[in-house]
């Protein structure tokens, strides 16, 4: 479809919109090993500058926040390829407070998809959500499944897919959609009140503290490492057959909260009590993938099963420290 800029001479050919974030951060250190020029827009409010220190001087740094139409064309002037990071993550504080979800998840994503049409972008990637498939009785979650959302942002996250669905369609912006699981790994803020259940759990064991499980901790995830995440947008830029298409991105498999929390207590060395609180809103009960469509069409592999990436993970955090780093 669009054969549009592909970054000239100099100039980016990579966007990563929140590419000082968790995920953007990787992204940006990938491509930068693989020699491509990137650009990264994030506005800082939660990623972290010291998260691009590994690409210092090889990375072109714009302040922007995605709800500013012009810091959006500004970021994706001269560019190929936009790999769309920038995101509020948390069901919690979606709760509360839903408007500012919707106006970075939803019409931060419909100003960055305007930005991309009019400069002529080769391809964007949407980092989705597993949360749109909401709590489904039918395991794993397929991509012909309807969506039912349970949460203001599960449905911000599916707003943002259809944007891409209808940028595709009318405009010809060649756009996928990658729907990611429980992503964990190196450089997740542990220390934030919205992070992840295994950034949370480590920092608070490396800190000799109890962990608290919500509900009865028989809820599952598909925990997925962020190696693996990576993998799947550099394959999503390139596939021939991925515009237009919504794909999984996990590990395919499911562990249940409990069991996490006995594998972290074991590859920590600490054995500390176990708290319950209750039961979170707007969580779904059980969640996995059927990851077959992102093999055929990506050539999508699991590189870096669930226990590896824990056991680089914990490593990581011994490293920086129990806070992730802050």
């Amino acid at each position: 479809m669009s054969g549009g800029a592909e970054g000239g001479p100099g100039r980016p050919a990579y966007l990563v919109t929140g590419g000082a974030g968790f995920i953007g951060s990787h992204l940006v250190e990938a491509l930068v090993k693989r020699g491509e020029r990137v650009r990264v827009l994030d506005d800082f409010s939660a990623g972290r500058r010291e998260n691009l220190a590994g690409a210092a001087g090889r990375v072109e740094v714009l302040e922007g926040d995605i709800k500013d139409v012009e810091a959006c064309r500004r970021a994706c002037e001269g560019v190929g390829y936009v790999l769309h990071h920038a995101a509020r993550v948390s069901v919690e504080e979606s709760l509360a407070d839903p408007v500012g979800c919707h106006e970075v998840n939803a019409l931060g994503t419909l100003k960055m998809l305007c930005a991309a049409r009019e400069a002529g972008c080769k391809r964007f990637v949407y980092a989705g959500s597993a949360s749109v498939y909401g709590d489904t009785a039918t395991i794993p979650h397929r991509e012909d499944m309807a969506e039912r959302p349970l949460s203001p942002y599960a449905v911000a996250k599916h707003v943002g897919e259809l944007y891409c669905r209808a940028f595709f369609d009318l405009y010809e912006l060649d756009t996928v959609v990658l729907r990611y699981f429980n992503v964990f790994g190196p450089r997740q803020d542990a220390s934030s009140p919205y992070s992840g259940v295994i950034a949370k759990f480590v920092g608070d064991l490396l800190q000799g503290k109890g962990i608290t499980v919500y509900g009865d901790g028989e809820q599952s995830r598909d925990f997925v490492a962020v190696e693996n995440v990576v993998n799947a947008n550099l394959l999503a830029c390139t596939a021939a057959e991925a515009p237009g298409k919504v794909m999984n991105i996990g590990c395919g498999e499911r562990m249940s909260v409990n069991r996490l929390g006995e594998e972290l207590r074991e590859l920590t060395g600490v054995s500390c009590e176990v708290g319950h609180g209750a039961a979170r809103s707007g969580e779904v009960r059980h969640s996995q993938a059927d990851i077959r469509r992102a093999r055929e069409v990506l050539g999508y592999e699991v590189a870096v099963p669930v226990m590896e990436g824990l056991r680089r993970t914990v490593g990581w955090y011994r490293k920086v420290g129990a806070g992730g780093g802050r």
